[in-house]
This record gives structure tokens, C-alpha cells and sequence, in this order.
């Protein structure tokens, strides 16, 4: 753990991050499946290919099969025979010979070429070439996509819809996988109605934990949603219990700030270890991470864009560990900025942008407009992040800027 995690005041974005990692534990317990329920489970084991693909030479295209010699003193062959995909042709294909064969079927063995129907005039059961060939032309060799022995996929990587189709060419029907984690979700508010409710003088709907349950799911995560908890520090207490009793991580939004109705510190000083931060990020400086007797503890702010960042640079990160899953890949970019930008300096800050690209071609980004913390459309505006070191100081349209594109937990 770096230094500047035990630093006083505001902790570095970097330093929170690599503090709460260090303390994520991946879960160990395996099951096995078969790949056609096996879909964005992690795998728990490498797979490597029982054989080749395609394991045997095979026609890319309907049309002839041939040995490239028979041209040489001709360029009109006999035909003798079919080879059909799963009705090989087994027989001789002799000098001055060949074979119709269709895109898939097996290459005769004395045959190395093939050409596409379109090239040739057929007569009777004579074939002719129309266009000169080389040697090997529209074969699909054996091993070409896959050698067997080959790895192609690895411990800790979540299994997409492409991965199950490469498992079912390789005859592999069961895999090992990790078990989903559980999640549960707790939003704290007396304010907070549910959509469909009447909404009172100062009422507002919540939508953190509509927003975090999808995003959850994209995560392949069992969502437990314990609703909206009133400001009460037994009822509080009583949730929290009750969550980690059946949860991996539970997730609160809401009354992790400084009033004198945020009651989520005071219950878990009483119920956990809480490493209670106040980040150095912009939005969503109060977050917390810490521990529960059985599961791990994130406490992302009641503001709605707050609440996504947070969730987004931080606890999916810690979760994907927790998954035993490889390491997120994010895609960062340096590009124009063509707004001007309002920053200080002191944290880092994750504002809200549209990427495209100019008439001369170029990748551009621009601000979706005010950055406010619970302006919730403004992330809807947005296709990624411009994100803005702890040091930076306002940006002048012109200047050039990091961009993080949004990835599937928020798309």
C-alpha cells in the first residue's frame, strides 16, 4: 500500500482505490455447468483445445476440388465424384481429375486446391478453368482457427455469448466456474418514495438502486434489494444485519455525509471495521469501504451522479475482484476538448462528455453541459468521462484532455 493512503484530510482517488483492493478477498468456491447455462459466469479454470480447428482440411467455397498438377497440361478436368459436408468423398482423385465439392465438406486427400463455381464452365462431367489458380487456393487448412493443445481461454475470464459457441466447437460441454456473488442493495432516506408512490411535500423518488440493480446485473451479480430504509439508526442497523447475513458486499446509497441524519457511519462503527474516506474525486467524495462481520461494505453517496460514478470507478472494480474475474479493462484516450471546462484544483474529476469526431476527422469531446452532482440526465447526455487529474486547473476549449468511454455497465 502506497504512502499517501495514510494521508490526512482527502484521500487520492489512486491511493482510495489500492487501499480497498488490498483488503477484497476473490471468492474461492467453484461449480460445474454446462456451457449452455455457463453464459458471463467466470471461469475457474484454463481451457485448452482437445483437438483442431477445423481438424481437417476443408473447401471454403462450393466448387471443385482439384490437385493444382492436373493443370498443368490441361485446364479441363473430369469429374468423378461429390464431397459433401458430412458425406466426405473417400475415393482416388486422380491426375487430370476432380471433385464437386461444397464450402465445408472434406478435401479429398490427393486433392490441395479449389475453385469457386463461379470460375469455371461445367459441360456434361467436364470442367473447365477459367482462371489460372494457385496451390492451396480456398482451402481451409486443419488447425487454421485452433491447434489442439492451443489455450483459448483463461482462468478468470467471464464467458460471452462468442465463448460459448468456441466451447461447442471444441466438444466441450461442462466448464468449472466461480459462484455468482451476492449484492445487496440499501438505499437510506426518509425522503425516498418508490416510483409509483405519492410523493409528499419534500419527497423525491429514489433511483439509486434502480440505476445500481442493472448495472449489478450486467456484473452477472444476485441483487438482494432490501428498498428504502428510513433515517432511524435501529432500522438502519436491523438492515445492515439482515444484508450481511445474506450477502457477499452490500451496497448503501444515502447517509454516508456529515448530517445529523446520516446514521450509516455510526452503524457500521458499530457492526464492522469502517475505513470511512472522503475522496479526493469530483463527484462522490463521500464514499465509504470497510468490513461486516460476513461481507464487505461500500457506501456510495445519495446523490444520483455521485452514487453512479462511485459505483462505477470503484466498487465494480473491487467487485470484478471479488468475482475472481481479470483485471477491468478500461479504454482511455487523449482527444480535443472543444468546451471549456470549470475545475479547481484538489480532486479528481469525472465530468461528463461526448466524444465524436469533426469534419477534418479528428476525435473530439465536449461537456454534456452542467456537471452537477444530481443532475442524472447529464450521464444519459454522455458516451464517457472527461477525466481530469487532482491537479488540473480549468480547461480552455482547444486543450487536449483524457477521455474514458463509457463501457457496458453503464451503455
Amino acid at each position: 500500500m502506497s504512502d499517501c493512503c495514510s494521508a490526512p484530510g482527502l484521500l487520492p482517488f489512486e491511493c482510495a482505490l489500492e487501499n480497498m483492493l488490498s483488503q477484497i478477498t476473490p471468492v474461492t468456491e467453484t461449480l460445474t455447468l454446462p456451457i449452455a447455462k455457463a453464459l458471463n459466469y467466470v471461469l475457474a479454470q484454463d481451457i485448452a483445445s482437445p483437438l483442431n480447428v477445423p481438424n481437417h482440411d476443408n473447401s471454403a467455397m462450393d466448387g471443385y476440388a482439384f490437385a493444382l498438377e492436373s493443370l498443368t497440361q490441361s485446364n479441363t478436368l473430369s469429374l468423378v465424384g461429390r464431397s459433401m459436408a458430412g458425406a466426405p468423398y473417400e475415393g482416388e482423385c486422380k491426375r487430370g481429375e476432380c471433385i464437386r465439392i461444397m464450402t465445408g465438406a472434406k478435401m479429398p486427400s490427393d486433392c490441395d486446391s479449389v475453385e469457386m463455381q463461379e470460375n469455371v464452365q461445367a459441360q456434361e462431367n467436364h470442367i473447365t478453368f477459367l482462371t489460372e489458380k494457385q496451390l492451396g487456393s480456398h482451402v481451409r487448412k486443419t488447425g487454421e482457427d485452433i491447434q489442439r493443445g492451443q489455450q483459448v481461454l483463461t482462468q478468470g475470464h467471464q464467458l460471452s455469448a462468442i465463448d460459448i459457441g468456441i466451447l461447442a466447437s471444441l466438444g466441450v460441454s461442462n466448464v468449472q466456474v466461480y459462484r455468482k456473488l451476492t449484492v445487496a442493495l440499501i438505499a437510506t432516506g426518509d425522503e425516498l418514495k418508490l416510483p409509483g408512490q405519492t410523493l409528499k411535500s419534500g419527497d423525491i423518488y429514489e433511483s439509486n438502486s434502480f440505476v445500481l440493480r442493472a448495472m449489478l446485473e450486467k456484473l452477472h451479480i444476485n441483487v438482494v434489494d432490501f428498498g428504502v430504509i428510513e433515517d432511524d439508526f435501529e432500522s438502519i442497523k436491523a438492515a445492515f444485519i439482515r444484508a450481511d447475513s445474506q450477502a457477499d458486499a452490500v451496497i448503501s446509497s444515502g447517509g454516508v455525509s456529515v448530517g445529523d441524519a446520516d446514521y450509516t457511519k455510526t452503524v457500521l462503527d458499530d457492526l464492522g471495521e469502517i475505513g470511512f474516506w472522503k475522496i479526493a474525486m469530483k463527484p462522490g467524495k463521500p464514499f465509504a469501504f470497510g468490513k461486516l462481520p460476513n461481507s464487505v461494505f461500500f457506501g456510495l453517496p445519495g446523490n444520483p451522479v455521485s452514487a453512479l460514478v462511485t459505483f462505477h470507478q470503484l466498487a465494480i472494480v473491487a467487485l470484478t475482484k471479488m468475482q475472481n474475474a481479470q483485471e477491468l479493462k478500461r479504454t482511455n484516450l487523449q482527444v480535443k476538448c472543444v468546451s471549456d471546462l470549470k475545475k479547481s484544483p484538489g480532486r479528481m474529476d469525472f465530468q461528463r462528455g461526448v466524444l465524436t469526431v469533426n469534419e477534418q476527422g479528428e476525435s473530439v469531446v465536449s461537456s454534456t453541459g452542467s456537471q452537477g452532482s444530481g443532475i442524472l440526465s447529464s450521464l444519459a447526455r454522455a458516451n464517457c468521462f472527461i477525466v481530469l487529474p487532482a491537479e488540473q486547473d480549468k480547461v480552455n476549449a482547444g486543450e487536449i484532455v483524457s477521455v474514458q468511454l463509457f463501457d457496458q455497465f453503464i451503455s
